[in-house]
């Protein structure tokens, strides 16, 4: 387990460290001093380089509280999470034990230390008929996705645990290692001509991965608790976000081409009026998320795009 010589401020437990979004708050958290960090994935290896990691099935209670105990976190970030919305249909028991049962152990004894759990909840849990919407709308979740996610909020805001909750949508930012997000699934596949099928009956306000980890800091550092929506400050279709990554890469547009949701015949329903609003967040810690255009200069500066 880690040591240190000097008093440290802050221990943090993050998990699902391998994902995109784990991947990005891990490379921020691991430059700041005054906080030790401890990265958990259900992998065997750690994605990232230069960091303390353990292998970690949340889903295994006696591991949890095992690591747990040993580490004593002043806050856990849980980024592990099944996101296959379609892939929750078909594997509903596995889509439970990731999304819920994990989420439990976490608050079980995540308050036995005193722990502060940060959480990442989605869109996904509105029927997406009345969107955007904000952190007192009632959630009515179309898909298995969906009220496995909203499950894991029920644990939390009634496991009493101090807790944050952050809900976002359509996450995007390139990684050198891991599946590709839209972004740069959209630029490869252009790039090689391919012709690509976009809908554009799904709205939403896009959230940048980095937006997301400076509201995690600002969270960290104002110790701030509750519900909060993070995302993007642009409410656009799939479609249309699409046009704006060929427009800026300077990508054929007539490969793009407009479909409905319903042509697809997917297992999940899928919620079309939707989208966060972040107000709340924007007024209580100065949350601001960066246009789509500063986004995609981001991604292209640092990965080359």
């Amino acid at each position: 387990m880690l040591s240190s010589t000097k008093q440290l401020n802050k221990r943090i437990l993050l998990t699902g460290a391998n994902g995109l979004l784990g991947q990005r708050i891990a490379a921020r958290l691991k430059r700041n001093e005054k906080i030790e960090l401890l990265c958990a994935g259900i992998e065997i290896n750690p994605v990232l380089q230069d960091i303390f990691y353990e292998k970690a099935d949340l889903t295994d209670k006696k591991r949890v509280r095992e690591l747990i105990k040993s580490f004593y976190p002043d806050i856990i970030i849980n980024c592990a999470a099944f996101t296959d919305v379609d892939g929750a249909e078909k594997e509903k028991d596995a889509a439970w034990k990731i999304n819920v049962t994990s989420v439990e152990n976490l608050v079980k004894y995540g308050k036995t230390k005193d722990a502060h759990l940060i959480h990442f909840s989605t869109d996904y849990i509105f029927n997406g008929e009345n969107g955007p919407y904000n952190e007192e709308d009632l959630p009515d979740p179309l898909s298995y996705y969906g009220r496995s996610k909203l499950a894991a909020e029920n644990v939390i805001t009634l496991g009493g645990i101090k807790y944050t909750i952050i809900r976002t949508n359509v996450l995007y930012g390139a990684l050198r290692n891991g599946r590709p997000d839209f972004v740069t699934w959209v630029y490869e596949s252009l790039r090689m001509g391919k012709e690509i099928k976009i809908v554009d009956d799904q709205v939403n306000n896009p959230a940048y991965a980095d937006d997301i980890v400076d509201a995690v800091s600002k969270i960290v550092d104002f110790d701030k608790t509750g519900i909060y929506n993070i995302g993007g400050p642009e409410f656009i279709s799939r479609y249309e976000f699409t046009l704006r990554i060929a427009d800026y890469f300077g990508l054929d547009k007539k490969l793009i081409s407009p479909v409905k949701t319903e042509i697809f015949n997917q297992p999940a329903k899928r919620p079309l009026k939707s989208g966060l609003i972040t107000l709340k967040a924007e007024t209580e810690f100065g949350f601001r998320a960066h246009t789509i255009e500063e986004t995609f200069q981001l991604m292209q500066r640092e990965y080359g795009l």
